[in-house]
């Protein structure tokens, strides 16, 4: 009698369509661009950065560089101050007579100092006639560097000793004209150490930094 021998099966194997693969890839790629091109355009000069944007974005990148705007944009940092100079001394005071000793008759004041100077550059005051502008350079006539202000820290400055004579009140004015000493030797020390020089370089920095943003590539002081 004949037999049948049956056929081996074989397992049916469903192929996955690439389709849903392809179109993530692309909104991968999509959202990849949308975070690079920005960033990238962001560290490449201003020529380049509007060859960018009207090639991926379909819009010309513009810069206002009037005059009125660049003027504005300067006095928007009003009293710049680029320099503190700190100082920390003993000042000393005193009432003496010619005639008879300290202990009888002499005020004596040690007073420990802490106090600032901040240096730096009023730009509230720029004008049109400061402000020479020829396509993307920029001339700029900046004030001198000034101090703008002295102080002393009243919760760091304190008097060290007192010694009066034993024939004499205490001068109730000794302390403040020390205090008075205090802030003129710190404005002399300040001078001296070149604040104004530094002032003069850091806000010229600032500037140049504000400048460039604006999309000036050349930049002169006067």
């Amino acid at each position: 009698m004949p037999t049948t021998t049956p056929l081996a099966t074989r397992p049916v194997v469903k192929r996955r369509s690439a389709l849903p693969a392809l179109i993530l890839g692309i909104i991968l790629g999509l959202l990849v661009a949308l975070v690079a091109v920005p960033a990238a355009v962001r560290h490449v000069g201003a020529s380049m950065r509007s060859r960018i944007s009207l090639a991926f974005l379909g819009r010309h990148d513009t810069i206002d560089i009037s005059q009125p705007t660049v003027i504005a944009s300067i006095q928007r940092l009003a009293r710049l101050e680029s320099v503190v100079y700190t100082m920390d001394k003993v000042v000393e005071g005193d009432r003496t007579n010619q005639y008879l000793p300290d202990i009888l008759t002499g005020d004596k004041l040690l007073l420990i100092v802490h106090g600032q100077a901040v240096a730096g550059v009023d730009l509230s005051n720029i004008k049109a006639g400061n402000v020479q502008i020829d396509g993307r350079s920029v001339t700029i006539a900046m004030p001198a560097a000034e101090l703008l202000s002295v102080s002393l820290d009243n919760s760091k400055t304190r008097v060290y000793s007192r010694t009066t004579g034993l024939l004499v009140p205490t001068d109730p004015n000794l302390e403040s004209e020390v205090r008075e000493k205090a802030e003129a030797g710190l404005r002399q020390s300040a001078l001296d150490s070149g604040i104004l020089n530094t002032a003069e370089g850091n806000a010229r920095a600032t500037l140049t930094t504000l400048l460039h943003s604006l999309g000036f590539q050349q930049i002169t002081f006067r």
